[in-house]
Order: structure tokens, then sequence, then C-alpha cells
């Protein structure tokens, strides 16, 4: 059986310096909670960062698939409405 840390394979990425202003309260707090999760602030920076760089990633690929679900069932469909109901039926669907 192959150990733990045979298996995960992590590669270098290339990365890029980059210098931003934060108010000292926020970075305070960032410290606070940096420290209850045993880590640095800027790996904290960093997980927050790609956190919500995910998140409006996945709302971006979910609203370009609504659009072109929208554009196909246009093009069968006789009736906008009948487009529209079924769109806010994948949006409810997608909620629940």
């Amino acid at each position: 059986m192959k150990k733990h840390n045979e298996r995960l394979k992590l590669y270098p990425r290339e990365t890029e310096t980059v210098s931003i202003r934060i108010p000292k309260e926020t970075m305070a707090s960032l410290r606070q909670v940096a420290t209850l999760r045993d880590m640095s602030e800027y790996a904290l920076l960093k997980f927050y960062i790609g956190q919500g760089l995910r998140q409006d990633l996945a709302r971006l690929h979910s609203e370009r698939v609504l659009e072109t679900t929208a554009q196909i069932l246009s093009q069968h469909l006789d009736s906008q409405e009948k487009v529209s109901a079924i769109l806010h039926e994948i949006r409810t669907a997608a909620v629940s």
C-alpha cells in the first residue's frame, strides 16, 4: 500500500508577488483567525482568495451553462414563456 505522501504529489506552481494595503484592524483579525487555524496570516489570505475565486468561477460557469441552455431551448421551443419556466425550474432545483 502506498504511503499518503506518495499518493499526493504536489507540483510547484509559478507565483507572482503582489502588494496590497489592508486596514490594520483587518490584519489583526486575520492574525487571530490564522492563529486559531494554526497557520500564517499569509497562508490564510491565500486560502481566502482561493476560496472566493473558486466560488466566483463556479458561479460564472453556472451562468454560462444556463445561458447556453436558454439558447438551445429557444431553438427547440416555440414559446419564450416555456423557456423561462424551464430555466426557473432549473434554478429552483439547483438551490434546493
